[in-house]
This record gives structure tokens, sequence and C-alpha cells, in this order.
């Protein structure tokens, strides 16, 4: 009877716990570092950064994210920006009449920009700090520049496009 005292086949509990570990591993790295790998341009191919899991689900995601006004151009402070949480993007006015947006998604580990003063954009998490002209990075620990997101500017609303 010493056959039922022997396992007859599969991986060893030593196999099966290193390998879900590693799992775990890699599931962390890539939440923590995935922004970092991204191109600048990736936001055009990827579609709106804006999105939630929601507005990308069936046939009127593209409407849900370039139909409805983001914001009225009151709304944006010339040399300044607003932070639109909820869509991922940061709105700026570098100058008078001229408005541009970028993912509000920090490229350093992928926290959220919390605000918008003296002309950059701010990441609290580990104070990396962006151009609200072309979204370069002023400062911090980030290397990359935050990615570029479409707009339309129709009269004073600003709309994602």
């Amino acid at each position: 009877m010493t056959a039922s005292l022997h396992r007859a086949s599969g991986p060893a509990r030593r196999t099966v716990v290193a390998a879900a570990g590693a799992a775990g591993l890699a599931v962390a790295l890539t939440a923590c570092g995935g922004s970092d790998d991204e191109p600048s341009g990736s936001s055009a191919a990827s579609g709106s950064p804006g999105g939630t899991p929601d507005e990308g689900a069936g046939a009127g995601g593209d409407d849900a994210a370039g139909g409805a006004p983001l914001a009225s151009t009151a709304d944006i402070p010339e040399g300044g920006g607003k932070v639109f949480a909820d869509r991922k993007v940061v709105v700026t006015q570098p100058s008078a009449g001229e408005f541009k947006a970028f993912s509000a998604t920090c490229t350093h580990q992928g926290c959220a920009v919390k605000s918008v003063a003296d002309g950059v954009i701010n990441c609290p998490c580990h104070n990396s700090d962006f151009s609200i002209t072309d979204g370069s990075v002023r400062g911090g620990p980030a290397t990359k520049p935050l990615p570029a997101v479409e707009i339309t500017v129709s009269g004073d609303s600003i709309s994602l496009a």
C-alpha cells in the first residue's frame, strides 16, 4: 500500500506556490510601471485616455468620449488649466484662446495629476511637473511627457475629439 503515499502526477506544491507568486509579481510590476513604457503618441491609437471602462463598451464608446462637452472655454484659466479626473484628461490654456489637452495619468508611475499652477501640471505622488504648453517634463522623477489628447473647441465648448 505504499502507492497511496506517493503522488501519481501533477506539479509539486513548491512549483505551484512559486508560479502563483511570480504571476502576482508580474501583475504588480505592470500596474506600477505600465504607463512609463507607453509611447507618447499612444493615446490616439488606443482611444481617448478620458474614457472609462463603461465608455469603451459597446458601439456608443466613441459618442461618450467625443460627444458631450468636457468644459466651457471660460472654465480654463489663461496660463493655467483644469484636471478632469473622471475623464482622465487635463485641459490647459497656455495663452489666450489656445487650448491644449493631455492625459491626466503621470508617466512616472501612473498616478493621477491633481492640479495646474504656475504654468505646470502637478502630480502629487512624486512631485513630477509637466508643461501646460506641450506636456513636457519640467521637474520630478518622470522622464516622459504627458501624451497629448485631441480636443475640439467649438464656440465656447471644449470636447474630446
